[in-house]
Order: structure tokens, then sequence, then C-alpha cells
């Protein structure tokens, strides 16, 4: 039989290009240490605030957040969340204003109870104390073992001996990404650069987005990240700030899946400083149509890169799919392509079994409401939709692996393919998996990781 030629080639994506380098913007400071939580030894505590002025006050920078939904979120969610509607009452704890953030690293003072929330509150007394702001101006991150309480003494010498030294520098935000790691392999950070109009309108000022993440298990985000900062010298609202981080949250982490467990932490920072010097975005303007796009793209790539990372992963799995009836079913069948442990699986052995694929397409059920309605579906049609199957014809299925096509519905089924060449087509640091519905104009893209044997090792013995 004749071997099929007719591939489904890969989306491109029409974001604006991004460095992996942490840049960091304008009106900001940064710094990390070690304060002895990891046993390790290695950079476990980091801090990223604002510039001061010349007067030495530092200034309030908008700030908008998405957080898990797990209900043993952890102190810091919780507390990071108290103060940002403290400073923006109508932000309900997604939004408002922040000085300072704060991560540390080896404990995730989650499921502590009482004396893990007070615990957290003096982290933050300590460093609103140390940078010369108040508490409510504070945001908190931790990660680590889940049930154990942070060491204040540690933390609060690592405070005092990081606040000094931190400066308006690349290597200060890089070594900020370093100590937000914990089984992370590298680093994780992302910049783009866009222009926008100056405050009289007229001449255009450069204005950076950067981001810093960490995360490569218990990953499976519901309106969040595993742990991210992203920073950017434009000016805005926090009101739009969240209004441009809920939709590339919900396009990005939102798609990407490593174990499939949300963990307890996960968080998102954005803060925007306004040193840039551009004019103020506005909600709805084509500026804010850039800016979005801007923050999407860092998004994107830090997602990809903790895919890349996923805890003994070979292989980043990306899932593009067309054709569906909308976006929504796009991204659901994305999703769950790259959820699936068979399909992960595959991957890792190199296997073209095509059947696992159109069998986690054939489960994938949209996103809960909040996600559908962060990601621009109408309020109403989220409510109804939530949770349902996502549309699909297998007689209008096509399915490509690593640039093979290996099932057309629209031709009968399966497809001849040179298995051999597929596998070796397979062997690549990215495993391109594509599907096309025939359905409609809907394109969505998820990202996953190979399951390995490295992973069942790593978190079998994890605290021990």
């Amino acid at each position: 039989m004749p071997i099929a030629t007719q591939p489904l080639a890969a989306v491109p994506t029409e974001l604006p290009p991004v460095q992996r380098r942490a840049t960091i913007p304008l009106g900001f400071v940064a710094g990390a240490g070690v304060a002895g939580i990891k046993a390790s030894g290695r950079p476990d505590l980091a801090i990223v605030a604002t510039e001061p002025g010349q007067d030495g006050i530092r200034p309030s920078a908008a700030a908008a957040a998405v957080f898990t939904p797990n209900a043993f979120a952890a102190a810091p969610v919780h507390l990071s969340q108290a103060h940002l509607a403290a400073t923006d009452a109508s932000g309900n704890g997604r939004f408002g204003w922040a000085t300072a953030i704060i991560s540390t690293s080896g404990s995730a003072n989650a499921a502590t109870g009482a004396a893990g929330d007070a615990d957290q509150a003096e982290i933050a007394d300590l460093l609103a104390a140390a940078l010369g702001t108040t508490a409510e101006l504070t945001l908190l991150l931790s990660t680590g073992i889940i049930g154990t309480r942070l060491p204040l003494d540690r933390v609060g010498a690592g405070i005092a001996a990081v606040a000094p030294t931190m400066r308006p520098t690349d290597g200060g935000l890089q070594a900020a990404a370093e100590a937000l790691r914990t089984t992370d392999s590298v680093t994780k950070s992302a910049t783009t650069t866009i222009t926008l109009p100056d405050a009289d309108g007229h001449a255009v000022r450069p204005v950076r987005v950067t981001g810093i993440a960490k995360g490569v298990g218990m990953i499976h985000p519901r309106m969040a990240t595993m742990l991210s900062i992203v920073l950017t010298d434009a000016t805005v609202d926090p009101a739009t700030l969240h209004g441009l981080l809920r939709p590339a949250a919900a396009r990005t982490w939102n798609q990407l899946s490593v174990d499939g467990d949300t963990s307890t932490n996960d968080t998102v920072f954005l803060l925007a400083s306004g040193a840039a010097g551009a004019a103020t975005v506005s909600a709805g303007t084509r500026e804010a149509v850039e800016l979005g796009r801007a923050i999407e793209a860092v998004a994107r790539d830090l997602a990809r890169q903790q895919a890349a990372d996923g805890e003994g992963a070979t292989t980043l799995i990306t899932c593009q799919v067309t054709g569906a009836a909308d976006d929504a079913d796009a991204r659901a069948v994305a999703r769950a392509v790259v959820s699936s442990s068979l399909v992960k699986a595959a991957a890792h052995g190199r296997d073209p079994n095509w059947g696992r694929i159109a069998g986690a397409a054939g489960n994938a059920t949209l996103a809960g409401e909040a996600v559908l309605a962060a990601a621009g579906l109408p309020a109403a049609a989220a409510r109804t939709r939530s949770g349902t199957a996502a549309e699909l014809d297998p007689d209008r299925l096509r399915i490509a692996i690593a640039g093979h096509l290996v099932f057309d519905g629209t031709a009968g089924g399966p497809v001849p393919f040179d298995r051999d060449a597929a596998r070796t087509s397979m062997e690549g640091p990215e495993l391109l998996l594509r599907l096309d519905l025939g359905l409609g104009e809907g394109v969505g893209e998820a990202f996953g990781c190979d399951l390995t044997e490295t992973y069942v090792i790593e978190n079998s013995e994890y605290t021990t």
C-alpha cells in the first residue's frame, strides 16, 4: 500500500517573539540567597520589589494574580489574597497593589493550620520591615513539602541578608529565578519587548515583559501556574492588568500538564511598575491588546519550559488542534491528549500508537466555568458548557504524529505509514501531535511531557 504523504503542518504562533533570559523591567530590583530552608544548601529565598525613588520610598506597583483552587491552598495563597483585597477591595483578592514579593523554597507551608498562617504573616511583617513598606503591600510564594512549617528564624535571617543586596539588574532577577527552584533541573525565564505610545501619545517607548517560573511536578493547573512572577514596566491599573492576565493564563498555563495533579501553592503574580514612561494602558484599547499578547507570549514560553523540564521528562509534548467547533473545544481536546498517561507513556517509548491519541481526544471534556470565562467564552456559555464533552466526529478526525499522518477519518480511518520513520521522528526533544477535527475554525494547543521511570522513582521517595 502507498505511504501517506499528507502531514498536518504545525500551527505557528502569532505572539511576539520571546528570548529565554531574565531581563529585568524598569522600576524593579531583585535578589536571592541561601536561608537554609533546603537541606541541600542551595538558594531558597528570593525577593522582587519595586525600586525606591530618590526619597527612598518604594512606589506601589499594580498587581494581579491567579491562584490555585485547591481546597488545601497554602498559607501564602490565602495571605496574598487578603493583602490584594486590602489594597483594592474591588479586586476580591485577585488584584490590587504591591511593593514586594518573597518566595521561600523547601517548605510549602500548606496544610499547616493556624500556626502556618501565623508563620506566613510573620514573614510578611519581616519583609515589610526590611524594605520599609507595609505588610499589606507584600505578596508571598512558597514551595516544597506539604505539611511542613517554615523555619522563621532562618527565613528572617535570609530576608535580612538578601534585602540590602537587591539590585535593578538582570543578574538579580536571574538569581531570584534560581532560588524559585525545587526539583527543576534548570531555571526558567522569558522576556519580550513591545513599543507603546508615551504619555503624550506621540513617541513610542519600549515596554518590557519578563517572567520567571518554577515547577516540574505536581502540575495540572486550573487558573494558575506553579510559581511564577511576571514583571512589566508598562503603566496599567490593577483591574486592567488582571483582565490581561486571566486569558493569558487560561490559554497557556491552564493548557499545561505534567502529572495531572493540581498543587496547593500554584500562583502567578503580575506586577506593573509604570517606569517605562509609556501612556496608561486602558482596557479595550489597541495598547491593551498588544500588552496582553506580550504577557501571553511570556506565559506560553514559560509553560513550554515547565513541560519540557517535567520531572524525569525526556520529551516536550505539544498537541495542536485545529478544525474544532470553537477554540474551547480545541483546547479541551489538546489538554486531554497531553494529560493522558497512555499517550505520555507511548511518547516515552517512541511508540506511534495513534489509538491512544484518538482515545484521549474522544474523552475530552471542556474546562471549568472560570477557565472558560477567562479564556473569552461568554459567562452564560461558560456556565452551560463547563464539563461537557468536546464535539468530535471520528469520520472527520485526522491525526499526525511527528509529521506523519497516521489516521484520516475522511479516508476511512487508519492510514498506512512508515512506522520506523515515525519512531525516528519521535526521538527529538519535542514531539508534535497534530489533530484536525474537521468541524469548524477552532484552534488550541496544550503542553505536556513523557512519563518516565525517573518520575515514578523521584516521587516515590520525595520526602525521604
